[in-house]
Parts: structure tokens; C-alpha cells; sequence
């Protein structure tokens, strides 16, 4: 089995620390209904129980909406756990790029070791059909002081995570120009859930526009339809279509465990990605699996 590194996986200790979306109440709309059943902690363990099968050689924290009081708290926090636990082997950390304390955050976060990129949510609309390439709402990618925030990230070397629905996709575009110094991930494959004609025809357009920026990577993982099983004959559509626009160099997989496992095991995910991306060449089979993760994250190459 072709060696894997888990490009975006969280872990969380619901006794150590806070996390307001997984403790309060009630529980915020979620794109997978009902998420009461990640209240329950999960560390670098269990990460290796449930990939246990996969041939697992390095894995990336992603920040998971820790208190947004302290973002530092959680990068320290992640350091000490892999510090003893030899997992994560990287991490992306948390930023407010329109609070005033973006740029320092951002130094700070910059000099821990293991960190690599950062998230912040961008705001949006909820519906294709809401978007307006004109809008300004305050914390999205169109916004004046998002955008100030984010060019912090060229001088950090940091990269961006980015997590936004397709049709937000034009902003990204915007961003990935405007800021060429700049690497983006993609997290998600830009949420491709609605898989109709029509969304999967906005999802393809708005992708193959985005992938004209050679500085945008994307991650083929969180594809998960609600209410039907992660199948590779469901996901291998976009999947595939990803890797052609993109290319094996700008993709890589990961698992969004635990979030992900609300709707398919750790195994079935990955079995099933290995399945899709079978009759691609060994070399790139093995770039979405494991190279371009290394190589973007700076970790050991398989």
C-alpha cells in the first residue's frame, strides 16, 4: 500500500481545552444535521486506530475553532501533545485576519515550529444564487479589513488555508492573484454537496477558473454528501475532475477526521480514494497521496 499523509485531520481534548462550536449549546447549522456525536475526545490514539490499515507516515493538524479569545493557546497546546505523541507532524493554526491583532498573531504563530499555514473562515452567502461579485460583507474575501489582515501572511511564509463554498470561489481567485506570494489550499474541494446537474456544473466552472492560479493547491477531502454513503462511484466524479484541472502536483488527500467520520469510517475513505485515483500513474497516485503534502507542509518526503 502507497505510503499516506493525512493532509487535514483535527484532535481534541473536551477536558483540557474549549472548543464553543462542540461544547455550547445549542449546536450550530451543521452541513452534516446532527454532530453530537463528536463530543467525545480525540487524540493522536485514535487517529491511529482508525487509520491503522492505511500504511499512515505523517499527518497535518488543522485548527478546529478552538476559543477564539486565545488562538495561540491552541498552537501550544498541539505542540505538547505531539511532542509526546510523535503526531501531528505539522499543523495549520488559527488567525481573525479583520481583528486588529492579525499581524501579530500571525508573527506569532509563524515562529512555532510545527506551523505551517493558517485558517480563517471567510463569511459569504449561503446559496449560489445569493452570491454578488460586488459584495463587501464585512469578514469575507471581498472585505478591506480581511484583506489587510491577509497580506500579513507573504511576509509570515505562512500558506492559507481556505474554506469556502464554490460559489465564493471568484473572491479566492481575486486573493490568489492579488497576492501571488501567497500559497492557498483549498480545503474541501471548494464543497461540492449539491450534486445535481446544475451545482455540479457551478462547482466545475467556478474550479477550472480557480485552477488558472498556479498558486492554489486543493485537497481532495470533506466531499461527503449528507444523508448518502462516501462511495468512490459518488465522489469519483469531482475528484477526478479536481486532478485533472489541478493537476497530482496541486492535490493531495486528507480525512477531516473526525468530522468526517459522522458520515463514512477512516478506512472507507481512503480505501475508496485509493480506489478512484487507481488508474492514474504510479508517480502522481503517489503525489496525491503523500508528495504533495510533504512538499507543501515541509515534512520528511515518503
Amino acid at each position: 500500500m502507497l505510503p499516506l499523509i493525512d493532509a487535514h485531520h483535527h484532535i481534541w481534548d473536551l477536558d483540557a481545552n474549549r472548543y464553543p462550536w462542540l461544547q455550547d449549546e445549542p449546536p450550530i447549522p451543521f452541513r452534516y444535521g446532527d454532530y453530537r456525536a463528536l463530543r467525545r475526545n480525540y487524540m493522536p490514539s485514535d487517529l491511529r486506530h482508525d487509520a491503522a490499515r492505511q500504511n499512515l507516515i505523517a499527518s497535518v493538524y488543522m485548527e478546529a475553532e478552538h476559543d477564539p479569545a486565545d488562538p495561540l493557546r491552541e498552537t501550544r497546546w498541539v505542540h505538547d501533545i505531539a511532542a509526546r505523541e510523535g503526531l501531528p507532524n505539522a499543523m495549520a493554526g488559527a488567525v481573525f485576519l479583520d481583528r486588529a491583532d492579525a499581524a501579530a498573531i500571525i508573527q506569532a504563530q509563524a515562529a512555532m515550529p510545527l506551523v505551517r499555514s493558517l485558517r480563517h473562515k471567510p463569511k459569504g452567502v449561503a446559496r449560489p444564487q445569493d452570491y454578488d461579485a460586488g459584495h463587501r460583507i464585512p469578514g469575507s474575501m471581498r472585505c478591506p479589513t480581511w484583506r489587510a489582515g491577509y497580506r500579513w501572511l507573504a511576509e509570515s511564509g505562512l500558506h492559507f488555508e481556505l474554506q469556502t463554498p464554490w460559489w465564493h470561489l471568484g473572491d479566492a481567485l481575486a486573493l490568489a492573484r492579488d497576492f501571488p506570494a501567497t500559497r492557498i489550499i483549498l480545503n474541501h474541494l471548494g464543497l461540492p454537496a449539491d450534486r445535481s446537474a446544475e451545482g455540479l456544473t457551478g462547482w466545475r466552472d467556478a474550479m477550472a477558473r480557480l485552477s488558472d492560479a498556479p498558486n492554489v493547491l486543493v485537497k481532495l477531502s470533506g466531499c461527503c454528501v449528507p444523508g448518502r454513503l462516501w462511495m468512490a462511484a459518488l465522489q469519483a466524479p469531482v475528484v477526478l475532475e479536481a486532478v485533472r484541472l489541478f493537476g497530482a502536483e496541486r492535490c493531495m488527500v486528507a480525512s477531516n477526521f473526525p468530522v468526517d467520520g459522522l458520515i463514512a469510517s477512516y478506512d472507507a475513505i481512503m480505501d475508496g480514494m485509493r480506489i478512484i485515483i487507481a488508474d492514474l500513474p504510479e508517480a502522481a497516485q503517489r503525489r496525491i497521496l503523500s508528495g504533495t503534502a510533504a512538499e507543501t507542509y515541509r515534512l520528511p518526503a515518503p
